[in-house]
């Protein structure tokens, strides 16, 4: 019996091609990397024994659920974060970046029990998240890793940050790739995926795990349904004549940052919102708070209370259980007879929520978890049903259109920037369009037929990017960056030369 993909090591190449395929990508990718390799030798004296790449990815439908348990789809795109690493014979971790401009050399210990300074926020901390999560884990299995060594590392990161493109999971995912190739070791793709995932949590977002699946999983021409629980991935064809066109909104989505009032209030919310429905679907408040984490969790239950109308709607329940009201703390107490403090006390992250929170909406993101969890299945079933290429596309569109409005209206995550482009892309022909990742800024995704690609490209740049560029907010020199077509790339591979 064949071995599973994800059962798999990391692939070890000794070329590009298996990686960024031949063409003008390939000739791209091998400049890249010469220039890598020549300021590697610049900061250290040496050449690098070893680069990791992980790429970035977009999330084709399936937002904010990940971290509820639900499935999401993503693929990989071919922008990437490639690290070229190297012992070093000293007890430091010196981690420089070839565009050393923006980015100065951050030098740590080459100690895995060390604490990343949070409030002191450097762009170095991401390598030290790999660092540390690939130490634990070793230990966690039992594994002797030997005295910690001293790393040499130059980072050369293409995906734009803050673009909701995983910018951050490229870097740990690669750190901690370029760290297990160092250090001699290997692990199966699907354990690596759950590693980044525990690696990227130092770093203080409550990631759900989807950024790291891809970014490890991915398969060169195919999306993945990507599942939890255990982590697995499983291949999606997309229909051949569509093409996902990203655009950056070009307001920067600071995830780490913003996290109190964004990212983990929104964890927060949902984790609140699973408890009161399980305490009104009568679960004993203590039982669902000692116990209910996500709205995956009350799931069962909100099915049963749907089957006593003749439906199976997870909805039904928010909407006979949650006030569409704002709740304030004290309305959530009375009914969980638990101090909210006393809920999260484990949590750092979500008592900083406490005390950035004046509310808390339950109703609408409970509504909008459940309503987008379907519809990633529908988008799944459609990709493999039997419609025309036509009826396809538009259906898969209408499924991205309805997701960026329960993103936009329930969730809230959405910004004026996203609004401004969704409507321009879809005033341009495309099936669908919706915004991808966190929010708050970053991209939005269109589904484009793949015939008028290089045209609705040129109008994005011209009703959207035009005005910016005169602004100076983009130079024209890096509209690349900010727009362009992507069909589904490969995940992680180490590269040895």
């Amino acid at each position: 019996m064949a071995t599973k993909h994800e059962d798999l090591p990391v692939p070890i190449f000794t070329s590009l091609e298996p990686v960024y395929g031949t063409g003008s990508q390939l000739e791209e990718s091998e400049l890249r990397l010469t220039h890598l390799k020549s300021k590697f030798i610049e900061f250290f004296t040496h050449p690098p024994d070893i680069y990791a790449r992980s790429p970035g990815r977009v999330n084709l439908i399936g937002e904010h659920i990940d971290y509820e348990g639900y499935s999401v789809l993503p693929m990989a795109i071919r922008q990437d974060t490639i690290i070229a690493i190297r012992k070093n014979d000293t007890k430091m971790l010196k981690i420089a970046n070839v565009n050393s401009e923006k980015y100065s050399l951050c030098t740590y210990p080459a100690d895995p029990e060390q604490e990343i300074d949070l409030k002191n926020h450097r762009w170095g901390h991401y390598f030290i998240c790999g660092y540390k999560g690939l130490y634990e884990y070793a230990k966690s299995k039992g594994i002797d890793v030997g005295e910690p060594i001293g790393l040499d590392v130059v980072v050369d990161g293409i995906i734009p940050t803050g673009s909701g493109l995983s910018s951050s999971t490229a870097f740990v995912c690669s750190s901690t790739i370029a760290i297990m190739a160092t250090l001699d070791m290997t692990f199966p793709k699907k354990e690596l995926a759950q590693v980044t995932c525990e690696c990227e949590r130092h770093i203080g977002t409550q990631s759900g795990g989807m950024d790291q699946a891809i970014s490890v999983m991915a398969q060169s021409g195919f999306a993945a349904l990507i599942d939890f629980n255990p982590i697995r991935a499983t291949e999606v064809q997309l229909p051949a004549g569509g093409t996902f066109v990203i655009a950056h909104s070009l307001a920067e989505s600071q995830k780490a940052v913003t996290a109190a009032t964004n990212y983990n209030n929104r964890v927060v919310e949902c984790r609140l919102a699973s408890i009161l429905l399980g305490i009104k679907l009568g679960m004993k408040p203590q039982e669902a708070v000692a116990g209910v984490k996500t709205l995956s969790d009350v799931e069962e239950l909100c099915v049963s209370f749907a089957g006593t109308r003749g439906s199976s709607d997870t909805v039904l329940a928010v909407k006979e259980f949650l006030n569409e009201e704002p709740y304030c703390a004290e309305d959530i107490e009375k009914i969980t007879e638990e101090k909210l403090k006393v809920v999260f006390a484990n949590s750092p992250s979500s008592l900083d929520v406490l005390r950035a929170a004046k509310h808390f909406k339950l109703h609408q993101r409970a509504a909008h978890v459940y309503s987008e969890a379907k519809r990633v299945h529908a988008f799944k079933d459609t990709v493999s049903s039997e419609l025309s290429e036509e009826k396809m596309l538009k259906k898969l569109g209408d499924l991205m259109n309805d997701s960026h409005y329960s993103c936009s209206v329930l969730y809230e995550c959405s910004c004026p920037e996203l609004e401004e482009l969704v409507k321009i892309c879809r005033d341009n022909g495309a099936f669908g369009a919706r915004l991808t990742g966190a929010g708050w800024g970053g991209c939005a995704v269109a589904l484009v037929k793949e015939s008028i690609v290089p045209q609705f490209i040129l109008n994005l740049k011209e009703q959207f990017y035009r005005s910016r560029i005169d602004r100076g907010v983009i130079s024209k020199n890096d509209l690349g960056l900010y727009i362009f077509a992507s069909k589904p790339s490969s995940g992680a591979a180490i590269i040895k030369f």
